[in-house]
């Protein structure tokens, strides 16, 4: 609002400048169309920045608050200007999803050329997954059982908000509903069984609901004498080592 504000005051002010100095408004438009054309072509970048904060504004595209990632560039939106974007920038040398500290600044021209992916627009929540490998010798059964459990336990606020926004989404979108509850899905392979879980969390907290599943997993796969598989390599016969002397 500040913003609109200030940008309204200035053209108003513009005007009456131009009215009160200037006799004859329609020769200055015919000098300001040549100068105007001669502008354009010089700053182009900066008008294509302008039209992309227009787009960014009518649109929608994103708003402060949103998490946004425009190619390689991920962080969350802190500041939407005429020219130029505001995000505090996450990942790079920083694990998950968490804030570095640095700020970046974007030209609003990506809204023109760049595909932006949103993650909190209109639905505010992602999918994530969980994979630990339970050996063959142990009971993937009741280790299934207990990821299922402990991932129901820690998302279930997030999985019955997810179910809400889901339904509002339907209504906007050609969109088919996904499943919002908890799966676990199991695998075999060479060295142990893969069970994997998938729920919905907030893109926010990601990596606090996964380190709060982590600690309850392994608390209970513990306490159930379930063991974690690591990478082995068997070593079926050695070579015939002959010593001279």
């Amino acid at each position: 609002l500040r913003k609109a504000t200030s940008i309204a005051f200035g053209a108003l002010f513009a005007v009456l400048t131009i009215r009160i100095y200037v006799p004859n408004p329609q020769s200055l438009l015919v000098a300001s169309g040549i100068v105007g054309a001669g502008i354009a072509v010089a700053l182009q970048d900066l008008f294509k920045n302008f039209v992309g904060g227009i787009i960014i504004f009518v649109n929608g595209l994103y708003k402060v608050g949103d998490r946004i990632e425009v190619e390689n560039k991920c962080g969350d939106v802190v500041d939407v200007g005429l020219l130029t974007t505001t995000l505090m920038e996450l990942k790079e040398w920083v694990g998950a999803d968490q804030p570095t500290g640095r700020l970046s600044i974007l030209p609003n021209g990506i809204a023109l050329s760049k595909t932006i992916n949103n993650y909190t627009k209109d639905y505010s929540f992602i999918w994530d997954e969980i994979t630990i490998p339970i050996a063959y010798e142990s009971d993937w059964r009741k280790a299934r059982d207990i990821l299922l459990s402990v991932i129901r336990s820690e998302t279930k606020t997030a999985t019955e908000q997810s179910e809400q926004e889901m339904s509002r989404l339907e209504n906007k979108y050609f969109f088919t509903r996904r499943q919002s509850e908890p799966a676990v899905y199991v695998a075999l392979t060479d060295n142990w069984v893969s069970i994997s879980a998938r729920y919905t969390t907030d893109p926010k907290e990601r990596r606090i609901v996964h380190n709060a599943i982590s600690k309850r997993l392994l608390d209970e796969l513990e306490k159930a004498k379930i063991g974690i598989a690591s990478q082995t390599i068997s070593i079926v016969d050695f070579p015939t080592i002959r010593v001279k002397k």
